[in-house]
This record gives C-alpha cells, sequence and structure tokens, in this order.
C-alpha cells in the first residue's frame, strides 16, 4: 500500500466500521452467552519492532473483552481481562485467543510463547464472561502453534481446532513433533493443516490425541502448498449452519477468509468457496456467529492506523447464504 493511498476515502466506502478506536484489536472470536454478544479479540501495541515473517513485530502483551449492545450494535470495552506477566509458563506474545461456556464457568483459550520460545496454547478461568480469567499453571499438554478456536456441538462436545505457519510454528512440526528443520512442503504436495482434539470434560486438557483436518477439493483431494488462494495458513473457525460443518480460515499470504464444509467436526471438509476478499493490511482473520436472528462475519483491517500491518481494528459485518448452503462472498470495500 503506498503512502498515497486515500484511507478517508476506504474508510467511507468500508461496508462496517470499527467496533473500538481508543485502542488496536484484532483477531476477533465472537461467541454469544446468555443471548449477549462477546468479541475476544488480541490487543496490537506497536512494540517497536520491524516487519518480519515470523510475526516478531505482534507484540500483543494482554487482552480485553468487547460486548456489543443488542440495540445499537456499540461496542464496550471491559478492560484487561488477561496480561501476559499474569501467566508462569508465558514469555511474550498473546496472539488470537477464543473462548468458551460450560455451567456457569467461563474458559479463555490463547497462544503465547512459552519460555523456550515456543508457541504453546494455555487457558484460563474466569466466572464472567468479561473475565478477569485465571490462568492455570501449566499450557495445555500437547499443544503447539497458534490460534486456538473452541467449538461446542450440539451434543456438548467441544473441540479446539489450532495452526497457523509461518510465525505460527507449524511448518516445524510434522507428526505432531517439533523439528526445526522441517520447513513448507513443496509446492506440489498437501499443505500443512491445522490441528483438531476433543476438549476434557473440565475444557482444560485434549481428551485425545491431536489429529489433522483434512480440506479437500472436488474429488476429494488434500489442497496443495501450490494452492495458496484455497489452503489454509491460519485463523481455524468453525461453525455449525443447517447440519453441516463450517470450517473456515485465512489463505494468509494471499489474503483470503475461505471455508470448507463437511459432516463432522472432524473433516474431511471440502472447499466450498470464499467468505471475505482481502482487507486493508496484511493479515486477516475471522469469525462467525449468529446472534438475534442473523449471521453475522467478524474481522480486521488496518484503515483507522493508515495502513500499518500490525496496528488493526475489529468490525463486523451481516453474512447471508443461498439456498444450496453456500456463503455469499463479501467485499470490505464498496466500489467508488
Amino acid at each position: 500500500m503506498s503512502d498515497s493511498t486515500d484511507y478517508t476515502s476506504l474508510a467511507q466506502r468500508a461496508i462496517s466500521q470499527p467496533l473500538v478506536t481508543h485502542i488496536y484489536t484484532a483477531d476477533p472470536s465472537a461467541h454469544v452467552f446468555d443471548g449477549k454478544l462477546y468479541i475476544y479479540p488480541s490487543h496490537d501495541i506497536d512494540a517497536g519492532i520491524p516487519f518480519n515473517d515470523n510475526g516478531d513485530h505482534f507484540g500483543m502483551e494482554d487482552y480485553h473483552v468487547l460486548s456489543v449492545d443488542e440495540n445499537t450494535l456499540e461496542a464496550t470495552d471491559h478492560g484487561v481481562a488477561l496480561h501476559v506477566k499474569d501467566v508462569p509458563w508465558a514469555s511474550r506474545q498473546m496472539w488470537a485467543p477464543d473462548a468458551a461456556e460450560k455451567d456457569g464457568k467461563y474458559y479463555f483459550y490463547f497462544p503465547a510463547r512459552d519460555q523456550d520460545q515456543m508457541f504453546r496454547i494455555g487457558v484460563a478461568v474466569g466466572d464472567s464472561p468479561v473475565g478477569p480469567f485465571t490462568p492455570q499453571p501449566e499450557y495445555i499438554k500437547g499443544s503447539y502453534s497458534i490460534d486456538p478456536a473452541v467449538f461446542k456441538d450440539d451434543d456438548g462436545s467441544y473441540y479446539m481446532y489450532v495452526g497457523g505457519i509461518w510465525g505460527g510454528q507449524l511448518p516445524q512440526h510434522r507428526n505432531h513433533q517439533w523439528d526445526a528443520k522441517n520447513e513448507l512442503p513443496a509446492k506440489n504436495e498437501p499443505a500443512l493443516r491445522p490441528y483438531v482434539a476433543k476438549l476434557t470434560d473440565d475444557l482444560l486438557e485434549f481428551a485425545e490425541p491431536t489429529r489433522y483436518v483434512d480440506i479437500v477439493d472436488e474429488n476429494g483431494d488434500l489442497l496443495l502448498e501450490g494452492d495458496t488462494d484455497r489452503r489454509f495458513f491460519e485463523a481455524s473457525w468453525m461453525h455449525k449452519y443447517n447440519g453441516k460443518y463450517y470450517f473456515s480460515y485465512s489463505t494468509g499470504d494471499s489474503h483470503y477468509i475461505c471455508y470448507a464444509i463437511g459432516e463432522s467436526p472432524y473433516g474431511p471438509f471440502t472447499y466450498a468457496g470464499r467468505i471475505l476478499e482481502p482487507v486493508i493490511g496484511w493479515t486477516t482473520h475471522h469469525s462467525i456467529a449468529q446472534w438475534q436472528g442473523k449471521w453475522w462475519l467478524f474481522y480486521h483491517d488496518s484503515i483507522l492506523s493508515e495502513g500499518v500491518t500490525h496496528l488493526r481494528s475489529v468490525k463486523m459485518t451481516e453474512i447471508t447464504y443461498d439456498a444450496a448452503g453456500r456463503i455469499q462472498l463479501l467485499r470490505p470495500y464498496r466500489e467508488e
């Protein structure tokens, strides 16, 4: 994006506006608890670190929780819900989180680097959907990489989806084992996949070994690494619509939000199309939730910061489905 970009015009043409402007927020995970809409974003700050592919410039230190008024759609910032200094095992980089509720308790899931600089997934527990949350002393056993997304199925089972390449360290894990020498697959090889595991009844650990999430094409073949417009990069999300499981995700360096449909929370998921075209800013990260009889997409862009890629703002807009259950494509900015 050049310095001549007209951000004022882009803001006017945007299909939605930032939910909060006093801080920078990104990676929104939205949930409805007791009829009220809550958003669990990451909190962008300027850490003074130059841009690099490992994402070191994303130096987030804490989390805020937002709630949205059902009449005005205005958001309230409920303040700091968890800070990295309160997590015994974590050292830095509190990236995209998620949350869940069970039996009146609220569970907040977050990635962070441990003391050895490995990304792990932690969980903190609170009595309110807005926190504060008290972290468990250790990260979830067997967890690695970034972007946890927790899905509650109709039978009361909870599943966690995890994974992100490049800075998210997924390329170094093969068969769920770390080796620093591992790199991305060749372009004609199957792309890296996120992983999933059912959670224990107390929602604090994996109840089973992690397994990969297969995303396949119309022929049932795994998407390839070279298929950058469709293959998984980061930002897993799961929702259910008309009895089908919709696994959505970001393609990262090609900047799309895509989705795939399956018959089971484990997959396989058949690629079904795009949800959102590229936004201003490098990353794209989303969630989807049903609220007040409508379906909503939550996402972010960098218009408020005039294109600074690590200073983003959370937004929301309605999505619709066609008769076949296909999500209708959104373009984040109207044509001039």
